[in-house]
């Protein structure tokens, strides 16, 4: 279960991404916290990913170790925010490999909910957005995913160069 130390890492990592993105920061949802946990504790139960019936965005996290496995509230959200090197804001739109990423910064979204659940060596983070982001519409990616800006002279930044990590994602969900 997240617990509040997690929940505010959880956060905390989203909000530092969408301010380099010049967009609103998120708050927590204590709803949408309820609905995430019941899921992670869903996906723990069955040992695998799947999204679940929700109308809110929804990201998904899986982490497996032979050893003990822990997991700081950052650590899901960096991976999914990883996927920037695979976007182009020249040619915006959903992608099956950046859904995630696109669901973290989504302007739109004002709401985040966390859950986590693990038995010790497998974990799952859900993450679940108000409203939804990944909305395929005409120009809902050009007004929602925004470059992110850095310096005084409002400069883009360039593309992230983490290792790509496998996805599977679909418009408003995405799983990793």
């Amino acid at each position: 279960m997240a617990d509040a130390n997690f929940e505010r890492e959880f956060l905390d990592a989203h909000n530092e991404y969408r301010t380099k993105h010049q967009v609103p920061s998120l708050t927590l949802s204590r709803e949408l916290c309820t609905s995430a946990q019941a899921w992670a504790d869903h996906l723990l139960s069955i040992k695998g990913l799947q999204h679940s019936d929700t109308k809110n965005g929804e990201n998904l996290y899986y982490s497996w170790s032979s050893g003990p496995k822990t997991l700081n509230g950052k650590e899901s959200v960096d991976k999914w925010y990883d996927e920037i090197k695979d976007y182009s804001f020249d040619n915006p739109g959903f992608k099956s490999n950046t859904g995630h990423f696109t669901q973290v910064v989504w302007k739109e979204s004002t709401e985040v909910g966390v859950g986590l659940a693990t038995d010790g060596n497998t974990v799952f983070v859900v993450g679940q957005y108000s409203p939804a982001g990944n909305m395929t519409n005409q120009g809902y990616f050009e007004r929602n995913v925004l470059p992110a800006v850095t310096g005084s002279e409002g400069e883009t930044e360039p593309s992230g160069v983490a290792p790509k990590s496998p996805t599977h994602t679909k418009p408003g969900c995405s799983l990793l």
